[in-house]
This record gives structure tokens, C-alpha cells and sequence, in this order.
């Protein structure tokens, strides 16, 4: 990861910390960073460094305006304003990562077909947590890809059960 990634990923800690509102603008970044990877129109008006900064922040404010805290939509227009929205998804996850590594986590990313219920979440993480022995911090990203089931990253580790990836195994055995 390179170093500007993880020195905007540093400043949005410093920034969100000092806020006092670190989880809130984790989760509210991490929404906005998803939707921005499943609209290729969002994505390439944000990552467009020909229309000018004043543009770009102007579809960040009337995007987050109202929907999220005035911390989440500074450091979003931040990064679209300096020419960064081709990277925000790749700043958000640092950001998300290393916020849980600082607070003494592990980050354990979720990808399901709809959202986990905080019982589940709960459940799951309790299960994470005895496999890899320390406290994970759960996030849980809707992904229409996955058709059931749940892929499960911690750090290098990647835990597969999609039903596609059930499916496929089943196949390979037949």
C-alpha cells in the first residue's frame, strides 16, 4: 500500500478521533466507498481530475448532505477535492484497517448478499474471535456477487463459504 494511501487513511484516524465519533465515521465512509464502487458514473465523476475540485466536492456535499456527519463529508470532499476519488475505496479500507489495528482489533470483512443482522454479527464475530484468538471488528459489506453464504477476509486470510464456492467444490468432486 502506498504511502500517500495510508497517510490520507492517518489523517482521517487524527481527524475522526478527534471528533469523537471514530466508529460512526467508519461506517458511514465505508458505505459511501461501497456505493461509490457499485456506480461506475459516481466513480468516474469523483476520479475525474479534469472537472475541477469545486465540482467534485459539490457531488460529495449534495450526495452526504444530510446523510452523514459533517466530519464524514469533509474528509470524503478532502479526498475527491485533491484529486484522490480513483483511490478513495483503497484510502477507506486502509482507513478502516488500520482504525481497528489501533484500537487493539483485528478487521474481519464480510461480504453477504444482504446485510447481517446485528445477532449474527454478534455471533459471528464471537465464532472469528476464537479462530484467530483476539478481538475482530466486523465489517459487513453488501455484495451482490455473492449469491448466499459469506467470504470472510482477516488480513491475508480469506474464508470462503459462497455458496458458488460450494457449488464449485461440489462440481470438482463430482
Amino acid at each position: 500500500m502506498s504511502e500517500r494511501i495510508t497517510g490520507y487513511a492517518d489523517a482521517m484516524i487524527a481527524v475522526a478521533g478527534a471528533e469523537n465519533n471514530l466508529d460512526v465515521v467508519k461506517s458511514q465512509m465505508a458505505e459511501f466507498s461501497q456505493a461509490v464502487q457499485q456506480n461506475e458514473e459516481l466513480r468516474s465523476a469523483l476520479g475525474n481530475r479534469l472537472l475541477p475540485a469545486a465540482t467534485r466536492t459539490q457531488i460529495v456535499d449534495d450526495l452526504l448532505a444530510g446523510k452523514a456527519l459533517d466530519t464524514t463529508r469533509a474528509l470524503v470532499a478532502l479526498v475527491v477535492g485533491a484529486g484522490r476519488g480513483s483511490e478513495l475505496p483503497q484510502i477507506v479500507d486502509s482507513f478502516i484497517e488500520r482504525a481497528a489495528t489501533a484500537s487493539g482489533h483485528q478487521l474481519a470483512t464480510v461480504r453477504t448478499a444482504v446485510p447481517l443482522t446485528e445477532d449474527q454479527k454478534t455471533r459471528l464475530a464471537r465464532a472469528l474471535e476464537s479462530k484467530v484468538g483476539g478481538s475482530i471488528e466486523l465489517q459487513n459489506i453488501v455484495d451482490p456477487d455473492v449469491i448466499g453464504g459469506a467470504i470472510t477476509t482477516i488480513g491475508d486470510t480469506v474464508l470462503d463459504g459462497s455458496v458458488n464456492t460450494r457449488l464449485q467444490q461440489m462440481r470438482e468432486t463430482l
